[in-house]
């Protein structure tokens, strides 16, 4: 591995690298984490060279592209090894705006009140 460690480098992240460097020919080889993938990914992305993150994390620069799409695609959720199904990730996705609704709704709320309006709207009878 080289010397030079890039400033936004996790001290994990090169000791993973360095961990994966040290792994003998022929030895299994170790299941990266997303936040592995992340780092290498986003290091690729700063400008980095492909050839160099392959040699430095012993992985083929054909699939170090591959995480590079595959997070550009889905971000984080596209690097895991199990990436949540369509209909978990419209869900979630469904109740992250519901929350961001509720939020709005409660500050108009409480602006209302602020300026001595009813909470409720008034009905025609």
């Amino acid at each position: 591995m080289s010397r030079v460690t890039e400033a936004g480098m996790e001290q994990g992240a090169q000791e993973d690298i360095q961990r994966v460097e040290q792994r003998a020919v022929g030895e299994r080889e170790t299941r990266w984490s997303a936040r592995r993938k992340e780092g290498i990914v986003m290091r690729l992305l700063r400008g980095e060279s492909l050839d160099l993150l392959a040699r430095e994390s012993a992985q083929p620069a054909g699939r170090i592209s591959a995480w590079r799409e595959e997070f550009l695609t889905a971000g984080r959720e596209g690097l895991k090894a199990r990436p949540l199904a369509a209909e978990d990730f419209s869900l979630r996705e469904a109740q992250r705006k519901v929350g961001e609704l509720s939020m709005e709704n409660d500050i108009l709320k409480a602006l209302l009140e602020r300026k001595g309006h009813p909470q409720s709207p008034r009905r025609s009878a």
